[in-house]
């Protein structure tokens, strides 16, 4: 039963940081070590629609940024041109769906952060040309346009840069994400907004009180937007005792969510870090504590994206209804971007 049900879902990952393991290979290898290395792990978990994210690692910043911020985006691409019997590139909901229909894996295209276009809010236009649907405008510490969550100490919402990178968001059909948003920030945006959000990878305050989690109010928020709060699986944002996080840690914020938020409002974030910083090289990984966590630390079973029908048979086990199940696999996120990406 678990499985069948795993395999008639929509699968949809919202953040999976593989596009940094890959694009750190020459160009050349790009389409092949994905085909060899991801390609395997996403079929193997069922994912149907993967979110991919540009993250830019602090040695690019500030003067690489910008080139490498171009570099991932050519990457996804040479990824999907490379693999075309597997994988498509998608800019709408109408070619997500006919990838879907046609047994390919849907990738979405995200920024992480922005750190390549900073106050030149001009450019969401130009990375919207080259693909990009969903975004964020900050991750752990300050940008030109927003702070992110662990500089909340600040209370400080979006500059007047931030402010307009949202209205162009919102122009332009790209979906705004409010992962790693300082608290100030998504208080602000929720005042702003004028189409539904997305938390790409965020789990729930409540459960575990790390400034990276989102809380009752603010999940509650976010859904009345319309938009969808998809679950982060990294271990040090389930629990305190993050050598110690199980499945059941992340059932309970997925189930904590859907209680709260209600059950069109919750998805699936994973946040697959593990490999991609084991893959890495120095000088990007030689510190694998990021400002208190071990990126290291992970739910066995789900250190990558092969261990996702664990989720459906935890929720299942759980008593959670397969319409329900459905929905939190991916039924959600699918829906909000046949409603914004148009």
């Amino acid at each position: 039963m678990t499985t069948s049900l795993h395999q008639r879902a929509l699968v949809a990952d919202t953040h999976n940081d593989l596009l940094m393991a890959v694009s750190a290979r020459p160009p050349e290898r790009w389409a092949g070590f994905f085909r060899e290395r991801w390609l395997p792990q996403l079929v193997a978990g069922g994912v149907n629609l993967q979110v991919l994210p540009v993250f830019i690692d602090d040695q690019y910043r500030p003067e690489g940024a910008l080139r490498q911020t171009l570099r991932m985006i050519e990457c996804a691409h040479v990824i999907a041109e490379g693999n075309p019997e597997h994988v498509r590139l998608c800019r709408d909901a109408a070619e997500i769906d006919a990838a879907l229909d046609a047994g390919l894996i849907a990738l979405v295209l995200a920024l992480e952060s922005m750190p390549g276009l900073d106050a030149s809010v001009e450019l969401i236009s130009t990375v919207r040309r080259l693909g990009v649907r969903v975004a964020s405008i900050a991750h752990w510490g300050r940008t030109p346009l927003a702070d992110g969550s662990g500089e909340d100490a600040t209370c400080s919402g979006l500059t007047s840069h931030g402010v307009a990178a949202l209205r162009e968001m919102e122009r332009l059909g790209v979906v705004f994400d409010v992962s790693h948003l300082g608290a100030s920030g998504v208080a602000h945006v929720l005042e702003l907004t004028t189409k539904p959000l997305i938390a790409t990878h965020s789990s729930a305050r409540a459960l575990r009180d790390h400034h990276r989690n989102l809380t009752d109010e603010q999940l509650r928020a976010v859904a009345a937007t319309g938009g969808v709060v998809c679950v982060n699986f990294f271990a040090p944002f389930l629990t305190e005792r993050e050598h110690e996080a199980t499945l059941d840690h992340l059932l309970d914020h997925i189930e904590h969510v859907a209680s709260v938020a209600g059950i069109d409002h919750v998805g699936l974030g994973p946040d697959f870090i593990r490999e991609v910083m084991d893959d890495l090289t120095p000088p990007c990984c030689e510190d694998l504590q990021l400002r208190g966590v071990d990126t290291r630390a992970a739910i066995p079973g789900l250190e990558g994206p092969s261990g996702l029908p664990m989720v459906t048979e935890g929720l299942l086990g759980r008593g959670v209804p397969e319409k329900d199940v459905l929905k939190i696999l991916g039924g959600n996120v699918h829906r909000l971007f046949a409603e914004l990406l148009v």
